[in-house]
């Protein structure tokens, strides 16, 4: 099951860097879905910054900046992938 937590507001793609407006918690080690229009992968929060400091876990209301695996557009949903026994 999937649960919608956010969407892009900025990418740089550079630094393959994502920008999320969260609206539910996300932390370190959860599994990531992003999808959009020409956006469908998976992957693990391995990093996340806030103000260029890093931080474990995030709540709803903030922005934060993840490392991303591959190209986003902004306005993608991310969605946090959750075990159907958690």
């Amino acid at each position: 099951m999937d649960i919608l937590i956010g969407h892009v507001t900025h990418y740089y793609n550079r630094i393959g860097v994502a920008v999320i407006e969260v609206s539910d918690e996300l932390n370190i080690g959860d599994t990531i879905l992003l999808l959009g229009h020409t956006t469908d992968f998976t992957q693990t929060v391995a990093s996340m910054e806030i103000n260029h400091q890093r931080v474990l876990q995030v709540g709803a209301g903030q922005e934060v900046a993840i490392k991303i695996d591959e190209p986003v557009r902004k306005l993608d949903q991310v969605y946090k992938v959750v075990d159907d026994g958690e």
